[in-house]
């Protein structure tokens, strides 16, 4: 799953992003670019795209999916 981030201004926004998204159960892992302004999450097929963009939000940032 992709999804576009808002919101990011250093690589430490990013590990932020990926510490809550990787502590959802399913995900194996989550990779944040803040030069794409984007979060790829590989998971085992048994996560909603909604709790993934929770866990964003959650680490402070808006997100959408993407792809």
């Amino acid at each position: 799953m992709e999804f576009a981030v808002t919101g990011m201004h250093c690589a430490s926004c990013g590990l932020l992003i990926d510490d809550e998204v990787e502590e959802l159960a399913g995900v194996v892992a989550s990779a944040t670019s803040i030069r794409t302004g984007r979060t790829v999450v590989e998971t085992d097929g048994s996560v909603d795209p909604a709790a993934v963009v929770a866990a964003i939000a959650s680490a402070g940032y808006a997100a959408e999916r993407s792809g």
